[in-house]
């Protein structure tokens, strides 16, 4: 693909409300899922279908614009990503923060599989969850204060 195109060449016909569930996810902080984003544009006055939000973020992923992973529940969560280059998270179970984390080890893995394999165009999903330092702290510190 070339490096030129732009997320929003890539989202399917180019329509204002696309243009607008793109922006919204360039914005946000961390992973949102559809129904956020969209529950979001709403309350800021934009007119979305929650149809086309979700047709929007699963285009942005599909083009590798967009990194996709699971809450606890199964939710898709989506996360722009500004380059092609692909990214693994360690996503808190508590609270949802995403965190990048360093894959070396594991593309290569998946690279060596490739390899070993025969297999063409392999993709890989992996989900690290955990509970992030700020969860783990309320949690220790209801947990102690229920016991004493």
């Amino acid at each position: 693909m070339n490096d030129d195109r732009t997320a929003a060449d890539l989202i399917g016909r180019r329509t204002q409300q696309r243009a607008t569930v793109l922006t919204a996810l360039i914005h946000s902080d961390d992973f949102a899922s559809a129904q956020s984003l969209h529950a979001r544009l709403v309350a800021a006055g934009k007119r979305v279908g929650l149809s086309t939000v979700y047709r929007t973020l699963t285009a942005l992923a599909e083009a590798g614009r967009a990194d996709m992973v699971r809450d606890p529940s199964g939710e898709r969560l989506f996360r722009y990503r500004p380059s092609e280059q692909h990214q693994h998270y360690l996503l808190c179970r508590t609270c949802g923060l995403g965190q990048p984390v360093d894959a070396t080890l594991i593309e290569s893995w998946a690279a060596q599989i490739t390899d070993a394999s025969g297999y063409a165009d392999v993709q890989h999903t992996v989900e690290l969850t955990g509970t992030c330092p700020d969860c783990t702290r309320v949690r220790h510190t209801t947990h102690t204060d229920n016991t004493t």
